[in-house]
């Protein structure tokens, strides 16, 4: 995989860079679903697009067509047949792409902009769950103007993952609810957040053996990352790392924190990636509580991250996410979007 290409000049870690980036920050990246055959990347941004790419084999990719709303893209979804990318927009919709026509039609719609879009297939039946800042959570079935449930969040939403039959939802007065999807969504349980400080971001990962959703990653603007299982045998099971931070190293003197933008777990090796705003990206096993790889720091924040289905490959996305506020804007700086084979690197730690 990716032998035939040399590295972009534009990264240190010599990581491939995709082309005809968007405009904007990217706000979201996901990788198509096993149903099908090539690999798609689709990303949206605060350009108010989403855009698709083939990626090859060879890791060139190749621009396929490309979707606008009327707001930034806060979300994109895949649809598990990969013949659809739901885009969740600040114009307040969610709307479906048709990626065969190329067409788009409104499935979604809330009351404040929509955080998060997550397809949910499940044995009985199929949906659409939707976030926003409108404080609720909304089930769409896709031919329909009505949601099939709406339900109440304790405040806005800020970041949610689903692994059925589980979803996970962090919002901004530091709750997380948890939902269980079974037969129909219901809501768990809601847990006191082991952060202190503001979400951003949340991954749901399976157990090793069987294989289901048993706990989730959180991260939070601290440069730190929380470890919860739903349910834990031992307390002790659920851990705090700190993460994406710099200097430091000897006593009294200051460090530099950032925040944790992304968190993604490996589909095979079940080990997590994070980036963050320090510009750098790190690959973790949480079972051996112990960083596998960190990368070289480029010269600006990496705001989403994603693996592909089989975890061979690594996307991040580069670009400035406002964390040092609009003086630190530098209109000139372009956004990037850069793979790389990860396989061996997500490998656990071998005890």
């Amino acid at each position: 995989m990716f032998n035939q290409l040399g590295g972009g000049t534009n990264n240190p870690n010599k990581d491939l860079e995709v082309t005809s980036p968007p405009d904007d920050t990217v706000s979201s990246l996901e990788f198509s679903p096993p149903s099908v055959q090539q690999t798609f990347l689709v990303a949206g941004s605060w350009d108010c697009r989403v855009r698709c790419w083939e990626v090859e084999i060879s890791g060139k990719t190749v621009p396929k067509a490309a979707q606008s709303m009327d707001g930034p893209i806060l979300d994109v979804a895949w649809h598990d047949d990969g013949s659809k990318v739901f885009m969740a927009s600040t114009d307040k919709s969610v709307k479906c792409w048709d990626l065969a026509a190329n067409q788009c039609v409104q499935v979604a719609a809330h009351d404040a902009p929509v955080k998060t879009c997550h397809w949910i297939k499940a044995p009985n039946y199929n949906c659409l769950m939707t976030t926003s800042w409108d404080k609720t959570i909304k089930f769409w079935d896709t031919r329909s103007a009505v949601p099939i449930m709406t339900m109440n969040l304790s405040e806005r939403c800020y970041c949610a993952d689903v692994e059925y039959p589980m979803a996970v939802v962090g919002t901004a007065d530091r709750g997380i609810c948890l939902y269980t999807l079974e037969g129909k969504p219901a809501e768990y349980k809601r847990v006191e957040s082991p952060l202190k400080y503001q979400h951003r971001c949340i991954a749901v990962f399976r157990d090793k053996k069987t294989k289901q959703p048993t706990g989730f990653a959180l991260g939070s603007v601290e440069g730190r990352v929380a470890i919860q299982y739903v349910n834990p045998v031992n307390p002790k099971d659920n851990f705090t790392f700190k993460c994406h931070r710099a200097g430091g190293g000897t006593s009294g003197s200051f460090q530099d924190i950032y925040a944790v933008n992304d968190i993604a777990f490996h589909p095979v090796h079940g080990t997590l990636a994070t980036v963050g705003s320090d510009g750098s990206y790190s690959f973790w096993d949480k079972d051996a509580r112990t960083k596998l790889k960190s990368s070289e720091t480029l010269d600006q924040p990496l705001t989403k991250c994603a693996f592909n289905h089989s975890g061979q490959v690594f996307a991040y996305a580069v670009g400035y996410d406002w964390s040092k506020g609009h003086e630190h804007y530098n209109p000139a700086k372009k956004n990037f979007i850069f793979l790389r084979p990860c396989f061996d690197d997500l490998k656990p730690r071998t005890t």
